[in-house]
């Protein structure tokens, strides 16, 4: 009898728990909410930080402040919000370099665990640019001209380990040709290099680019969606030539590991909400990206897919960083 009595106290107590945590889902937020941006201002994640903050701030009537903690590859920001409490009032910006640098760095938290998926809030894909100079005007020019010319094509990017630095590795290893990497300190002089001349090739985001192309300071060769981008409707995708290949910047949003179930679909829904109303997704397309939204499990399946395919391409190219 006596163990029966236990497991109905302890019955009643889990009912209890679930209802207090619903319950405290419904009535989030009570205080203001932060969303910590493991970048430094004016870059993509932080204008969307800003962007979805303000939104939520009208939503919840409470305020929602985007906090830039830049330095590590992401990792000081990231590491700031998975040792907060997982009350949903600290949440982060998630992009690319988290399903990098698990494979790049020897990082002070287990990303996977440590961290709770909430919404995948957008991606856009990038430009293959050139020089004007370089005789070649498509992807399938570039890989022939790279196996005429072995050691002698470079590439750059904003930095080693960045989206645009292992994008080009995945370019070299599905094309089977060797080209040289050469980072720079951020996009901006990365995308100055080629236009130059100082470097042939970079991915480049869209943005930025399209003047340059306009004024024929760049030729685009290809982007690196699965489809057309309607800002460059005549440029082909790398897939065309490379079947497969598909490479985003991206971002995301999740709050610390041991986050309630029932808060991460609150913030979700709220998410989302905001996502699919057309001025959200105008102001998506003005940044050159596309709005994606969808559940946490979806989330995570993606994020889980990404730190798997860049495992192989930074271990088939031998990429580590101190």
């Amino acid at each position: 009898m006596r163990s029966h009595g236990l497991t109905a106290v302890s019955g009643a107590m889990l009912v209890a728990c679930l209802v207090t945590t619903a319950a405290d889902a419904q009535s989030y937020p009570v205080k203001p909410v932060r969303i910590v941006v493991p970048f430094a201002p004016g870059g993509p994640n932080d204008i969307l930080a800003r962007v979805i903050g303000q939104k939520l701030t009208e939503t919840w009537g409470q305020q929602v402040i985007a906090e830039n903690r830049p330095g590590g590859g992401t990792v000081i920001g990231t590491d700031i919000v998975v040792k907060s409490p997982p009350d949903g009032y600290t949440l982060l910006m998630v992009s690319p370099s988290h399903t990098t640098n698990p494979s790049l760095r020897k990082l002070p938290f287990d990303t996977l665990r440590d961290l709770a998926l909430v919404v995948f809030v957008a991606h856009s894909p990038n430009v293959l640019l050139a020089h004007p100079s370089l005789p070649a005007r498509s992807v399938r020019d570039l890989l022939a001209l790279a196996k005429s010319r072995p050691d002698q094509i470079t590439f750059s990017s904003g930095g080693n380990g960045t989206s645009t630095h292992l994008g080009g590795e995945l370019l070299s290893q599905m094309g089977q040709v060797k080209m040289v990497h050469v980072p720079y300190k951020g996009g901006a002089p990365a995308l100055t290099a080629v236009i130059s001349g100082e470097v042939t090739w970079l991915f480049g985001n869209a943005i930025p680019s399209v003047p340059h192309i306009k004024a024929g300071r760049l030729r685009a060769l290809a982007v690196t969606g699965a489809r057309r981008n309607p800002a460059l409707p005549d440029v082909p995708t790398v897939a065309d030539t490379l079947r497969g290949f598909e490479v985003y910047s991206w971002y995301g949003v999740a709050a610390p590991g041991g986050t309630p179930r029932e808060l991460v679909a609150r913030l979700n829904q709220d998410i989302n909400r905001i996502l699919d109303t057309a001025d959200m997704r105008s102001r998506l397309a003005a940044e050159g990206a596309e709005a994606k939204g969808g559940t946490p499990e979806e989330f995570a399946t993606f994020f889980r897919a990404e730190i798997d395919k860049w495992a192989k391409v930074i271990k088939s190219a031998g990429i580590k960083l101190e």
